[in-house]
């Protein structure tokens, strides 16, 4: 019957009618079935290739892939840094370079800007994502924190869970664990139909991440692992990432264990604990670092390309999997680029990474010595690089139009006390908060001791100074001024912390502003009350909203002929294609082109350009928009061919040593006198007695090879319960010596919570070296704890030592 059937649609005709013209059309049924049959052939092969069903799972010394051993050789990539037309490129970029995996963060902050409200379209379809990771037949790993980090804004958490002040995040808190748990709904939603049990990509669903660098709590980490299972990878590979110094502290039986450390790192000693506790486990590398971030102020990071590839190299000579974090950095458009801690070190825009695709897609040399390295490891020829994308320049452009800040702002909040960003329910951009002064005879003191991030303070409109929270300032001093005076302070809130404790990182004026007056030698303070807040939004309805007028006819008023505002120009595009818009003439603040949100821009460097994506551009005309807290030297902008992110603007070289100083011991007595052992891993010096004081001074005598010059990778101090102190608080006061003309290696590198940076003397200079560290008041420590750098060969390690400990300050 079916044969008789196709017999008869091949034989006969088949007439379609308009019922609105007297046009007959027809087709023969033979030219019907035939387009049929391919269709559903086509069809067929698409399902098939979606749903046919597959393994991955943890097999004796190696993963298995439907059975069959298999090394993961992931690309790190982030589809929230990558504009959505460019997926498909970078994809299969990462194809070309000898990759068989993607890996990707899935970013809740960037997908629930509003709380429940999810955004899983454009630019935020990551289920998308996945399925051309597969088209290009590429498995994916994914990462759904709730907590990512990747140097984005407060590590992927929203920013609105700080709007409940006592929240405790990443712990089992019932208003943080309820909202995960809700994400968490939604990804599965997403993803879950995409495992590889259900003919999908993803092969790997990572619970949690780099827990132990926050602290230790199994049961949270349990119950972040029971509600990725609850939402549907509860067949796919679960697995968890961590430092091999802290990697046990949270550990789960039944999750696959992985290692995350950087270039250069000795990679046996990394492995050493796993192997010891779990023998016949698969080893992998879940970030294998191929550079590292910039911020705002610092150098550009760069990472040598040798010591990259052959750590991947000893690693596939060893059947040990990695991911290589980032293969492709890409950009923190808008808002998004988080912060660093300890302390507050704001990322840049860029994300570039020094990786081996740069930010915007193309392949560096980076790229070409791990491609080929990598061909070696594969009996199939790699396909071709795809071409890169086309990049045009724009000629030099004037800003036309602009709208003064401070004449285009919002109505004013009234409060009695102030109160931060989040209390008015903003999460991004600035906020002027203004009050009236009380009469001051003479200099006063104005002191914010929390202001985050970039405080400009002004009395009737005369700009008085500022205060950059990276520099740990809080106080200026306010001239005499009369009753009724209106003090101005202006915020600009940079990104959230991204690691560590500090990540409940709030915005604006957090605590009290306070005014010291001295009056007939005697101070009194007072905190300021009764304020008048405007809220400043980083949105681009919020630059429609203003009132322009051309620029030419606008007066200077804060910062000679510097102007805070909204600058609003157009430019021309003969054909759209990448470029880089530059802003060294300009202050600080942020870029919108065409609607969409560019980033961040500080004329401090290193990064001076924007990358604009030739997909957001158009034939013609195209609109820009900056907002400068500060105001411009020169209003002007053009489009090069290639990015400036290594451009610093600064008089005096970031070190922690001014000049004249030399550090003098005469008199000084160590606390304790000893010799570090040689070799990797982490070693305590245990005091003989308890010791008070707030400022602590390592003397490095020599080290164990025998050259000139010392490193420190972490150092820690233990308080009189034997736990380690807090870091957040510390400064360096002085460091004899600090690497930052060929690596950013600042004294501070000993307390940024990486293990893979360090600080370094410069080679040279000779022994012996010193650092001190301001705990931020006095404390009682009775250890300290020390790691040298992670190579194999341990360049500078330290060998004999001093430690001296002070309530005051050291001499100078």
């Amino acid at each position: 019957m079916f044969y008789i059937l196709i017999l008869w649609c091949l034989t006969k005709k088949f007439y379609l009618r308009h019922e609105n013209c007297n046009l007959t059309l027809y087709i023969t049924m033979r030219k019907l079935f035939f387009l049929t049959l391919c269709l559903s052939i086509l069809v067929c092969s698409s399902v098939d290739a979606k749903t046919a069903p597959g393994t991955f799972t943890a097999g004796k010394g190696t993963f298995l892939l439907n059975g069959k051993p298999f090394v993961v050789k992931a690309a790190e990539i982030h589809y929230p840094r990558i504009p959505q037309p460019y997926w498909e490129h970078r994809i299969q970029m990462c194809k070309a370079l000898g990759m068989n995996t993607i890996c990707i963060y899935i970013f809740w902050n960037i997908h629930e800007q509003k709380e429940g409200v999810f955004d899983w379209s454009g630019n935020n379809n990551v289920a998308e994502f996945c399925r051309l990771a597969q088209k290009h037949g590429m498995y994916v790993i994914v990462r759904p924190g709730p907590y990512v980090c990747a140097e984005w804004e407060m590590g992927g958490l929203p920013w609105w869970l700080l709007k409940k002040k006592d929240i405790r995040l990443r712990e089992q808190d019932p208003y943080f664990m309820e909202r995960v748990k809700i994400f968490e709904q939604e990804v599965g939603k997403q993803l879950a139909p995409l495992t590889i049990q259900n003919g999908g990509p993803i092969i790997m669903v990572q619970v949690e991440n780099e827990y132990g660098s926050y602290g230790k709590d199994k049961p949270y980490v349990s119950e972040i692992r029971d509600c990725l299972r609850s939402v549907g990878f509860d067949k796919v590979t679960l697995f968890q990432c961590d430092w091999s110094s802290n990697f046990l502290n949270n550990g789960l039986d039944d999750l696959v264990w992985t290692m995350n450390f950087g270039t250069g790192a000795n990679i046996d000693d990394q492995f050493r604990k796993l192997k010891e506790v779990r023998p016949d486990a698969p080893l992998m590398c879940s970030e294998f670092w191929s550079g590292w971030f910039d911020k705002w102020g610092g150098k550009h990071e760069t990472r040598n390309s040798k010591a990259m590839v052959s750590g991947l190299q000893e690693m596939l000579d060893k059947n040990i999997s990695f991911s290589l974090y980032m293969t492709h950095g890409g950009t923190s458009f808008g808002h998004w680029a988080g912060a660093n801690s300890p302390g507050f070190a704001p990322d840049v825009t860029s994300y570039d990474y020094d990786a081996p695709i740069n930010e915007y897609g193309q392949a560096t040399p980076k790229y070409t010595e791990l491609r080929e390295m990598l061909q070696k490891y594969t009996d199939k020829k790699l396909p071709s690089v795809p071409k890169p994308m086309p990049i045009t320049t724009v000629p030099a452009f004037q800003f036309t139009e602009f709208a003064p800040l401070f004449e285009n702002l919002t109505a004013a909040i009234e409060t009695t006390d102030i109160k931060t960003m989040e209390e008015f329910d903003q999460g991004w951009g600035s906020i002027l908060y203004t009050t009236t002064l009380p009469n001051i005879h003479k200099p006063s003191k104005l002191h914010i001791p929390d202001g985050h991030d970039y405080v400009q303070v002004f009395i009737d409109g005369k700009y008085i100074g500022a205060l950059d929270r990276r520099n740990g300032d809080k106080d200026l001093v306010l001239p005499s001024c009369r009753r009724g005076s209106q003090l101005e302070i202006l915020v600009e809130a940079m990104g959230r912390i991204n690691f560590g404790r500090a990540i409940k990182d709030f915005k604006g004026i957090v605590g009290n502003v306070e005014l010291t007056i001295t009056i007939d030698g005697n101070e009194f303070t007072a905190s300021l009350k009764h304020w008048r807040t405007h809220l400043i939004p980083d949105t681009y309805e919020q630059t429609q909203k203003q009132v322009y007028k051309p620029l030419l006819t606008s007066k200077p008023r804060f910062r000679g002929d510097r102007i805070p505002g909204y600058y609003k120009a157009t430019f021309r595009v003969k054909k759209p294609a990448d470029t880089f818009l530059n802003f060294e003439t300009f202050g600080k603040g942020l870029v919108y082109v065409n609607g969409h949100g560019l980033g961040r821009i500080w004329e401090i460097g290193p990064q001076q350009t924007l990358y604009c994506p030739g997909c957001w551009l158009k034939k013609g005309d195209n609109e820009i928009v900056v907002l400068d807290i500060i105001g411009p030297n020169e209003a002007k902008s053009e489009g090069l061919d290639h990015p400036i992110i290594d451009k610093l603007q600064k008089s005096e070289p970031p070190i922690h040593r001014k000049p004249g100083e030399n550090l003098k011991l005469d008199g000084e007595t160590p606390i304790a006198v000893g010799q570090f052992q040689s070799g990797n891993g982490w070693q305590e010096v245990k005091f003989s007695a308890p010791q008070t004081g707030r400022y602590v001074l390592l003397e490095a005598l020599n080290n164990h090879n025998g050259d000139e010059y010392a490193c420190i990778a972490e150092l820690y101090l233990l308080d009189e319960n034997g736990e380690r102190l807090s870091r957040e608080p510390w400064r360096i006061s002085y460091a004899d010596s600090e690497n930052i003309s060929s690596g950013n290696q600042a004294g501070d590198k000993i307390y940024d919570l990486q293990e893979s940076t360090y600080w370094s003397t410069v080679k040279g200079v000779q022994f012996p070296h010193h650092i001190i560290i301001d705990l931020g008041k006095v404390r009682t420590v009775t250890a300290l704890q020390y790691l040298p750098r992670m190579e194999s060969t341990v360049p500078g390690a330290i060998k004999d030592y001093r430690i001296f400990v002070k309530k005051d300050k050291f001499k100078l």
